[in-house]
């Protein structure tokens, strides 16, 4: 699933690309993916429509559609989005393309998990996943006496705490386990591989078929739980 690094890379790309561009035309082949509360058709509502600064809200992406309209995209696992030239093939798993007068943007999901919504702006508390999460793990404003008070509800091992949305935005499990490395702190992830620091063969486990990777040397303390 894309986090914060990925999606800061696919908001600026774009947004060199498309911002002010108009959307000349629409398809939806696999429509029933874009819960539109705006309109009954979004593909015909959209055309006509002019791309504003796009920007990213914790793992969502947010794309203002002037005047009035906001396409809302959370990845998943397996959602992309393609920029093209409209003569390239489409491929089988592409749900919708927003096109301007000289490219293609496509979004492909290999899996269907993408969350996908167009709504007006009087309808973002609508989407219960923009609400339901905490300050955003890039925005600087968390000190760490908030920090530290953000834990205390918690008591279950520090990866799943810093992977939830509800505890800080923006970041899952593979950045999860590059944070608990830097920081020298106990989570888990694999490769088997030495560890850069100190040459520990880096151990792995799959709880929840979710990998975790970590250094016992660098890392110790495996198994235990952080208390408040």
């Amino acid at each position: 699933m894309p986090e914060i690094p990925d999606l800061e890379v696919i908001k600026d790309f774009l947004n060199e690309r498309i911002a002010g561009r108009e959307v000349v035309r629409a398809t939806a082949p696999k429509a029933w993916i874009v819960r539109s509360l705006a309109a009954e058709h979004f593909e015909q509502d959209v055309v006509g429509r002019r791309f504003g600064t796009i920007r990213r809200i914790g793992k969502d992406l947010l794309f203002p559609l002037d005047p009035d309209r906001l396409l809302v995209a959370n990845l998943m696992l397996t959602g992309r989005f393609q920029y093209t030239e409209p003569s390239a093939r489409v491929s089988k798993q592409t749900f919708f393309t927003l096109g301007t007068a000289d490219a293609d943007l496509r979004y492909l999901d290999g899996r269907s998990m993408g969350r996908i919504h167009y709504v007006r702006p009087d309808q973002l508390d609508t989407i219960a996943r923009l609400q339901d999460q905490g300050p955003d793990a890039l925005d600087g404003g968390v000190s760490y006496e908030e920090f530290k008070e953000r834990l205390r509800p918690y008591t279950g091992e520090i990866k799943g705490v810093l992977a939830r949305g509800k505890f800080l935005a923006g970041i899952g499990n593979a950045y999860v386990d590059e944070i608990l490395w830097e920081a020298r702190v106990s989570p888990f992830r694999k490769g088997g591989g030495p560890c850069p620091r100190c040459g520990t063969t880096i151990s792995e486990i799959t709880p929840n078929q979710r990998i975790t990777s970590w250094c016992r040397t660098c890392q110790p303390g495996q198994g235990t739980a952080l208390h408040p």
